[in-house]
């Protein structure tokens, strides 16, 4: 096993997109959806070298997991199947224009048995660039909590930049839970990446959110504001980006393709303004198509959001 640009471990979920209302029928399209799949699959696109780690069931629909990572060229070789859990399920069913209503279906999944063992078999062939992590793995049990904090030592004894999506999600746990398991990662953290609403489960009542976290020893924040841009600050410098005008025609996944896009810029070397542009660039592909990852882009399409309105590219 051979290192990697990036890793990054959680639970990938079978996906299952409704064109209507769930209670009137119709055909579902299956696909596969997870934070860190749709941030690995995005990296990937860009010409990273990138490994997602995670354990699906012994099931089709796990193997749909694993097959669709493989041919979007995201490394699965540490990967574990578990016999006794089915792979989880997700449901996006469209309700109100661009507003979409996401059902889980992961309790006692294969997912939520991602271990220790998995990020140990994951480092065997040296440390990444970049090690990926979100609020959402550790909110799965005890296990994947584990996970998570051994990943993040890993990384930070290797010397691997650290990067904290926090993403909460409260249909997993609370704020002081997701606080309680986070806050004491802050000093193996590199780069914090939230939306404004994410804040406070990083930082006090009253605190401010970057001296705070600056204090804690990450050294670069970025806060996500869904079409009214966003903000990438260190210490010394504070950077600010609007939303690329496209067609809005599906929101869901956009948070991950725009860290994808951050951290290809980071990867590549580019400055904090250039990091932010690639970000709400690969934002801006995600929401203009349907699905968590379907229409990110590649790196020679980058550009394609500058052409006029209507043009036909040959």
């Amino acid at each position: 096993m051979s290192p990697v640009d990036v890793l990054t471990l959680g639970e990938t979920m079978a996906a299952f997109r409704a064109g209507g209302p769930l209670r009137l029928g119709g055909q579902l399209s299956l696909s596969i959806a997870g934070a860190e799949a749709n941030v690995a699959i995005g990296l990937a696109r860009l010409g990273h070298t990138v490994r997602w780690v995670g354990v699906t069931g012994a099931d089709e629909l796990g193997a749909l997991v694993l097959r669709t990572l493989r041919a979007e060229g995201v490394d699965v070789s540490a990967c574990t199947v578990a016999a006794g859990a089915p792979t989880g399920l997700i449901i996006f069913e469209p309700r109100v224009a661009d507003l979409i209503r996401v059902t889980y279906y992961r309790s006692g999944s294969a997912g939520s048995r991602l271990s220790e063992a998995e990020v140990v078999a994951a480092f065997e062939g040296g440390a990444p660039r970049v090690l990926h992590v979100t609020g959402i793995t550790p909110a799965l049990g005890d296990a994947p909590r584990a996970a998570v904090t051994r990943a993040v030592a890993e990384a930070k004894a290797a010397g691997a930049t650290v990067c904290l999506d926090v993403n909460h999600r409260a249909r997993l746990w609370s704020v002081e839970r997701a606080a309680a398991t986070l806050r004491p990662l802050l000093p193996s953290v590199d780069l914090v990446v939230a939306s404004d609403d994410e804040l406070p489960v990083l930082v006090d009542p009253g605190a401010d959110p970057l001296t705070t976290l600056f204090a804690a020893g990450v050294r670069e924040v970025v806060v996500k504001r869904g079409g009214d841009g966003a903000s990438a600050h260190t210490p010394h410098l504070t950077v600010e980006r609007p939303a690329r005008r496209v067609p809005v025609v599906d929101t869901v996944g956009a948070g991950d393709a725009f860290v994808a896009g951050y951290l290809s810029g980071l990867l590549d070397g580019t400055d904090l303004p250039g990091r932010l542009d690639r970000a709400v660039t690969t934002g801006a592909f995600a929401v203009a198509a349907r699905g968590d990852w379907e229409g990110l882009p590649t790196r020679a399409e980058l550009g394609l959001l500058d052409a006029v309105p209507g043009t036909t590219v040959r």
